[in-house]
C-alpha cells in the first residue's frame, strides 16, 4: 500500500504552471500543505485558489542565489519543516551552439543546476535530523541521453541526473529517498503549448504528454512504501521516436 501524503510538508517551484502546477494541486488533493515558488505572483496565487488548504506563495527567481535561502527559511517558519522537495523549475533554450547566446546558458544552468543543488543543501539538515524526507526533481530524458537540437539543456539534465544518483548514496543511510523524473514532450508552456484544443489533439495522436500525466508519475514515486525508492522514473509520449 502507498504512503499516506497528508500533513506533510511540500515545496514546489515552478508551481505557477505545467508539471509544476500539476503537481502542486495533485498533492493538495491528498492533504499535502504546500510551499509554492515561482516568479509570478499572480499566477502562484491562482494556482493556490485553486489548491486550497494550507498553502504558502512564495514568488521567487531562482537565478538569484540569495532566494534559495528565502524560500526555506519562510517555509519553516510557516511550517516547522520540509517533507518533500520537488524542484521542478526550468528554462528550455534548444539550438545550434554555435548560435547561441552564452548570457542565456548562464541563467539556464542558474535555474537548471545551481537552484536546485542550493535547495537540496538547504533542506537537507533538516531532513537528516528528522531521519526522514524525499527529494524528487524533475529531469528530462535528455538527462539520459544528448539530444542534438539541445546540449545545452541536455547538458544540464545529465548534470541533473549525475547529482541524482551521487545525492541518493549519499543521504539514504537517513532514510531520505531521492529520485529523479524524466519526461519527454509535455504539451505546456515551455513547449509552446496552451491552447486546450491543440493539446488534446497531440494527446488523441499520442505524441504528448499531459503535464497532469507526469504529476500522475510523481505521486506515484512519492507515495511507494518506505522500502522503495524510484531513482530514475521515464515517461514519454507513446509515438516519441528517442
Amino acid at each position: 500500500m502507498g504512503q499516506d501524503l497528508s500533513g506533510k510538508v511540500a515545496v514546489v517551484t515552478g508551481a505557477s504552471s505545467g508539471i509544476g502546477r500539476a503537481v502542486s494541486l495533485a498533492l493538495a488533493e491528498r492533504g499535502v500543505k504546500l510551499a509554492l515558488v515561482g516568479r509570478s505572483a499572480e499566477r502562484l496565487e491562482a494556482v493556490a485558489q485553486h489548491a486550497g488548504g494550507e498553502v504558502l506563495v512564495l514568488p521567487a527567481d531562482l537565478a538569484d542565489p540569495s532566494s534559495v535561502a528565502e524560500i526555506v527559511d519562510a517555509v519553516t517558519q510557516r511550517f516547522g519543516r520540509i517533507d518533500i522537495l520537488v524542484p521542478n523549475a526550468g528554462l528550455y533554450i534548444p539550438g545550434d551552439v554555435a548560435e547561441g547566446d552564452p548570457d542565456a546558458w548562464d541563467e539556464l544552468i542558474s535555474v537548471n543546476v545551481s537552484s536546485v543543488f542550493r535547495l537540496v543543501r538547504a533542506v537537507l539538515p533538516g531532513m537528516i535530523e528528522r531521519q526522514s524526507g524525499h527529494v524528487l526533481i524533475t529531469s528530462s530524458v535528455a538527462g539520459h541521453q544528448a539530444i542534438q537540437w539541445e546540449p545545452v539543456y541536455s547538458a544540464s539534465k545529465h548534470a541533473i541526473q549525475a547529482f541524482v544518483h551521487g545525492l541518493r548514496r549519499q543521504v539514504m543511510k537517513h532514510n531520505i529517498r531521492v529520485g529523479a523524473i524524466a519526461p519527454g514532450v509535455v504539451l505546456n508552456e515551455l513547449w509552446g503549448y496552451s491552447d486546450p484544443a491543440a493539446i488534446a489533439e497531440k494527446v488523441e495522436a499520442r505524441e504528448g504528454l499531459r503535464s497532469e500525466d507526469v504529476a500522475d508519475a510523481i505521486l506515484f514515486m512519492l507515495t511507494r512504501p518506505a522500502n522503495v525508492t524510484i531513482r530514475d522514473l521515464v515517461i514519454l509520449p507513446q509515438t516519441q521516436d528517442i
